[in-house]
């Protein structure tokens, strides 16, 4: 009986750790008032370039740069079309969502010469349970609560992300904060991405990510924009995946159907509100225009 909850407990913790990178990234965009609907492709080419990166290189560690990196240019691609020409935010996360699924499936053609996935690459070993990204993670959930409730930084994310107009008469520059935070979030997009590929399989294989970018979304809500709440939502949907992972051995009799959707059912529970009412930043996915009040 131990040795089956200790797998669970264990299974639970690998599937939520790219869900707490996305997550984050998800707290620092909507805490400074972008939605952030991309969060999937930017999981989706940092992935792909953890790969590419440690497959020209052979050292994950780069991989690790490339996926930072990567994430990082597809958040600043959001601030901008976001923050400078008020886009609607759903709007360009979605595009963003296409052109991360379309690019990636490109590149694998153009530089590997067949769809479907790459060549197994260097990636990271895992330190006794688990790999780096699940200490990296754990880390970054204190660090990123530290830095968003203990900071004067944090501090200017939540003016910026509750009252734009109030913080910019302070002296706060509105869109320099934004720029920041967004690409903060596709940053540990790109790392989450990066947890899946070269922290798990040691490949980019078209669709790994899975929705993964959602379902970090959906824990960032759930969690109402807290970095140790969204931490623990994660755990939440990750135990949904771990469960239908392991329930053969677990001797399950449900549906292999039904564990399969499992974590998707409770994504779309969490961001309906019946499991617990979230209030978003009272700016969150509206454009700023300096001078209007």
């Amino acid at each position: 009986m131990w040795t089956i909850l200790s797998i669970l407990f264990m299974a639970t913790i690998r599937s939520a750790t790219p869900l707490i990178f996305s997550a984050l990234g998800g707290t620092f965009s909507e805490k400074s008032g972008v939605v952030n609907i991309g969060l999937d492709g930017m999981m989706t080419v940092g992935a792909f370039s953890a790969v590419l990166l440690s497959y020209k290189t052979g050292s994950p560690w780069l991989g690790l740069l490339g996926a930072a990196v990567a994430g990082g240019l597809f958040g600043l691609l959001l601030a901008f079309l976001s923050v400078n020409f008020k886009a609607n935010q759903t709007v360009v996360g979605v595009a963003i969502n296409i052109l991360a699924a379309g690019l990636t499936t490109f590149l694998l053609v153009g530089i590997w010469g067949k769809p479907g996935q790459t060549p197994n690459v260097e990636y990271f070993q895992p330190w006794g349970p688990f790999n780096i990204f699940t200490y990296i993670a754990i880390a970054l959930v204190g660090i990123s609560y530290f830095v968003l409730y203990k900071t004067p930084f944090g501090l200017r994310v939540r003016a910026v992300g509750e009252h734009p107009a109030a913080a910019d008469t302070l002296g706060i520059d509105v869109y320099k904060m934004r720029y920041i935070c967004v690409i903060i979030s596709g940053i540990l997009a790109g790392l989450g991405g990066a947890s899946l590929s070269i922290g798990s399989i040691s490949l980019f294989k078209e669709g790994m990510v899975a929705g993964r970018g959602f379902i970090a979304l959906a824990a960032m809500i759930f969690g109402k924009w807290h970095p140790i709440g969204a931490a623990l939502a994660c755990l939440f949907f990750g135990f949904a995946d771990a469960l239908q992972t392991i329930s053969m051995t677990l001797g399950l009799k449900l549906p292999k159907e039904f564990l399969y959707a499992l974590p998707y059912i409770l994504t779309m529970l969490a961001v309906s509100g019946l499991i617990g009412k979230a209030v978003a930043p009272a700016a969150d996915g509206v454009p700023y225009e300096k001078g209007k009040r």
